[in-house]
């Protein structure tokens, strides 16, 4: 059986994927509104993303997101969120970089450069691959249409600025829902696409 490659993002309504987590996660192009994903998170978006993530046997990651998991998830196996930082310090850990980062987390490997053949290699070793984050690696993933899986959590946030899911520029795609839309209390949707071929055109 195939793996799959599942992409895991937090966007904002205008379509911004940068730095959800906290303010220094990524401040390029002078974005401030990083961590602008915690004051509208709840318990509906903790259970589901823990339930998305039972399954993953492999972690997929661009350089920036690597480093910063690497810094945290190693320390924090116990406590309230310890769950998660077993599971992904046990599995392997995947790292897209065009540099020669230092992998220092256990488990960790550098992608070499073809994607396209280390994305098969990747689904011919594991069940389920989870590419969390990497809103950079990610876009490379999507314009090539080298996943299986969107999970797009859909914040009612407007910011404006920052990096977005599918920037100017983007190939363009068609995707197809492949599950019933999930609303938190908050009013985050989660909406799960896979991907369909490309665009046609007519005439209404």
């Amino acid at each position: 059986m195939t793996g799959r490659i599942v992409i895991d993002l937090f966007t904002t309504l205008d379509g911004v994927a940068q730095a959800p987590g906290g303010p220094e996660e990524d401040t390029s192009g002078g974005f401030r509104f990083g961590g602008w994903q915690a004051p509208v998170s709840d318990g509906i978006v903790g259970e589901a993303v823990r339930e998305g993530m039972a399954d993953m046997d492999a972690l997929l990651l661009g350089r920036r997101t690597y480093d910063i998991f690497a810094g945290y998830w190693p320390h924090h196996t116990e406590g309230r969120h310890g769950d998660i930082g077993r599971l992904l310090d046990r599995i392997p850990k995947y790292v897209a970089s065009r540099g020669a980062p230092r992998l220092d987390w256990r488990g960790s490997v550098q992608l070499g450069p073809d994607l396209r053949v280390e994305i098969e290699t990747l689904r011919e070793r594991h069940e389920n691959v989870h590419v969390i984050g990497s809103i950079d690696f990610a876009h490379a993933l999507l314009d090539a249409q080298l996943y299986d899986e969107l999970k797009l959590w859909v914040y009612p946030i407007v910011l404006g600025q920052g990096k977005k899911v599918f920037p100017d520029g983007a190939a363009p795609a068609n995707l197809r829902l492949v599950a019933p839309p999930l609303t938190s209390g908050t009013g985050a949707v989660l909406l799960r696409y896979a991907p369909a071929g490309v665009p046609a055109t007519g005439e209404m």
